[in-house]
């Protein structure tokens, strides 16, 4: 699948040209002619003899953009300056910063932020721990945790080069949530060693979001600190996947007129995005799953499989799907079958295979940045199709819920995260596309549109209240502000 110029390779070039003649056109015509688009083109100086202009290019890769220079360079009269790759000034310096909520203009203000009014605080919250929620930036506070194991699809990088990732998370925490996040790169990938640090340093946030960490210890280190802390932890990469892949679904399958009990699922990839997936999909009231993996589709009878421990992920998923016990390739369990869901690599599938499901088929290739299917060629015959994606319609992105997943657990000061509020979420996303909106194009609503965090936000509070798991305020409301006579 030919890739098309992005903004994520957008380079801003300065270069000068004779004042006369057609080099200015010869400009756009070169970067056409290599496969690139000119966003912007800006005259910075102008002389008698010479411009300086700056032209902003889009290219595919950073080998397309190196390509294009020197197409440049080739033409005659033409000198070239700085070329700036945006996507790299935009990250000089990182991306967020700190900034004090009130100012510190003279003694008073100084003493009341920090010594000696800061200790009045300080004593107030050891008497009663729970008053850091009110007192402190904890009430509004995020750590994304990642140990740079799994990064977007690029594998196993280490902390320092996880760390644009988690800034960037913690900037759509910002911008869509007002919550402040902050971006923790562990130089660890020991399992006890990332549980005991994220315990020591749980008591500054309200809530943890793991990020970028390799299955299967991404399984073990979830459900071990959510043991241990009282606060939410969300891996974003498994539950902020499924909420989104559940309300795709369910507005796909409102498009095509069908139910989630009766249709058939085949899924492509048993990791942790596909695990927590096929998880939330069960919870949601799908009956018939099939998964596969890079050994064929997952069934209990599967030579690698009859020995493996109860407990173990594919051992769960041979164990709670394929009623029907299918065998076999990939290709052949999506035959027929009403949905298809992809979390693992590219290609995997053709148009053949995706024209052999049923009629109104439903097809999600999550795969980035190529998906499991050409999705051209799989909307050919599918109803629906869904990608990973931005320049495809129906992209299922976790920006659009882990910032209102996220301010409902924080506004509801809720202890932990479940099933039900994931469910919760999932619905609340699908909705906030209308009857009137729904179409095979439009399924989940832009990560822009501004009702989707606040609708999150909400269903995921209701759900925690619901399920008693939020903290109990009446005591501190009545008690009104320490160090304030009633």
């Amino acid at each position: 699948m030919a890739t098309a110029p992005s903004v994520s390779y957008s380079m801003t070039v300065r270069l000068e040209v004779p004042a006369s003649g057609t080099a200015v056109s010869q400009l756009t015509t070169a970067v056409e002619a290599s496969g690139g688009s000119v966003t912007g083109l800006d005259v910075t100086a102008s002389g008698h003899e010479k411009l300086r202009i700056d032209v902003t290019i889009a290219a595919s890769s950073t080998a397309h953009a190196d390509q294009i220079v020197g197409k440049l360079r080739g033409i005659e009269g033409v000198t070239i300056g700085k070329v700036s790759d945006r996507t790299f000034l935009m990250h000089l310096g990182g991306k967020i910063e700190m900034q004090s909520k009130h100012p510190i203009r003279n003694r008073d203000d100084l003493s009341m932020v920090y010594t000696p009014g800061v200790a009045r605080v300080s004593m107030a919250i050891a008497q009663n721990p729970d008053d850091a929620r009110r007192l402190t930036i904890k009430r509004n506070t995020v750590a994304v945790v990642t140990d740079g194991s799994a990064v977007l699809g690029l594998g196993n990088i280490g902390p320092k080069a996880a760390l644009p990732v988690m800034e960037g998370k913690a900037a759509l925490f910002k911008r869509f949530a007002g919550i402040d996040a902050w971006p923790l790169c562990l130089d660890t990938q020991d399992t006890d060693a990332i549980v005991e640090v994220v315990k020591a340093i749980a008591p500054g946030f309200a809530g943890i979001n793991l990020e970028d960490i390799s299955a299967p210890r991404c399984f073990e280190i979830e459900a071990r600190l959510r043991e241990a802390l009282d606060i939410p932890v969300f891996h974003d990469d498994q539950h902020g996947t499924a909420i989104v892949v559940v309300a795709a679904l369910t507005n796909a399958l409102r498009v095509v007129n069908k139910d989630i009990e009766d249709v058939r699922v085949v899924m492509s990839g048993a990791g942790a995005a596909g695990t927590a997936i096929l998880k939330l999909l069960l919870a949601a009231g799908v009956k018939h799953a099939v998964v596969a993996d890079i050994h064929g589709v997952v069934h209990a009878g599967r030579e690698d499989l009859v020995d493996a421990a109860p407990g173990s992920a594919l051992r769960w998923i041979a164990d709670n799907t394929n009623p029907e016990g299918v065998t076999g390739t990939l290709k052949q369990a999506v035959a027929g079958a009403d949905v298809f869901i992809g979390v693992s690599a590219p290609n995997v599938l053709d148009g053949s295979d995706v024209a052999a499901m049923a009629e109104g088929a439903i097809v999600f290739a999550l795969a980035n940045p190529d998906p499991e299917v050409d999705p051209a060629i799989a909307r050919e015959t599918a109803a629906v199709v869904a990608t990973g994606r931005s320049d495809f319609p129906n992209q299922i992105n976790n920006v659009l819920v882990f910032p209102g997943v996220f301010r409902g657990l924080l506004d509801a000061q809720s202890r932990t995260v479940n099933t039900e509020m994931m469910l919760a979420a999932a619905e609340a996303l699908a909705d906030v596309v209308t009857e009137d909106e729904l179409n095979a194009n439009y399924i989940v609503p832009s990560v822009f549109n501004d009702k989707v965090a606040g609708a999150v936000a909400g269903a995921v509070r209701e759900a925690a209240k619901a399920a008693g798991v939020t903290v109990d305020t009446s005591a501190e409301d009545a008690a009104g502000t320490p160090g304030i006579p009633a």
